[in-house]
């Protein structure tokens, strides 16, 4: 059962990269292009992204009726947690400090991801809210990874100030196979996954709006 969560995954995931639109500002970034100030930015945002994931992931926790799912969000809103310490030093190093931070004004473009996964909990479907978060993750992953080193080596980045991105960016082979064995529990109670599609494809749709909003900053 656990290849049918495994092959359901990958397929959703060649969708969303199919899909196209591309992230224009990790790549800006990678070649320390991007100006110090949408690094600021960058920082303020997810200071209010994380938080609001927290609480939504704890909601999705309480939701679920299946244990492996359970636990995988109550895992996932942890990560968050810890994430959110770290994610101060990030700011510092961008030169904010906690009142630049809260006195920081989102940006629509920025605020639509966490707003929607907010909806996801609110709508009290966790099992598509599972499929559409999962189908997700890897990219955030692999844009965490690219952050962390061009911090280091073209903004003069310490580890304290690169930490919540190196945080995100390590493997997680343990919380990987939590995921699948929460996608496998849920398959198994004749969930039909096609409702969740529409909910990646918008998840991943947001996170490109996020960065590429970043980017066209004045």
């Amino acid at each position: 059962m656990t290849k049918d969560a495994k092959d359901l995954l990958e397929r959703v995931r060649e969708e969303l990269t199919g899909e196209g639109g591309t992230n224009r500002l990790v790549p800006l970034i990678a070649r320390g292009e991007a100006p110090p100030g949408t690094l600021a930015a960058l920082a303020a945002e997810e200071h209010r992204i994380v938080r609001s994931d927290w609480r939504a992931f704890l909601t999705l926790a309480a939701q679920s009726p299946e244990p492996a799912q359970r636990e995988f969000f109550a895992a996932v809103a942890g990560g968050e947690g810890l994430a959110l310490a770290k994610l101060a030093d990030f700011a510092a190093a961008c030169g904010l400090s906690p009142d630049d931070v809260t006195a920081y004004r989102p940006l629509p473009g920025c605020q639509a991801y966490p707003s929607y996964v907010a909806r996801l909990a609110l709508d009290g479907n966790p099992h598509d809210a599972l499929l559409a978060i999962l189908a997700n993750f890897a990219e955030w992953g692999g844009y965490c990874a690219t952050i962390a080193a061009a911090l280091r080596e073209h903004y003069g980045f310490d580890d304290a100030g690169c930490a919540f991105f190196d945080f995100f960016a390590e493997p997680a082979p343990e919380l990987d196979a939590l995921g699948l064995r929460a996608l496998d529990q849920v398959l198994a109670t004749g969930w039909n996954p096609s409702t969740a599609i529409p909910s990646a494809h918008l998840l991943h749709a947001y996170e490109l709006m996020f960065w590429n909003t970043l980017t066209d900053l004045p």
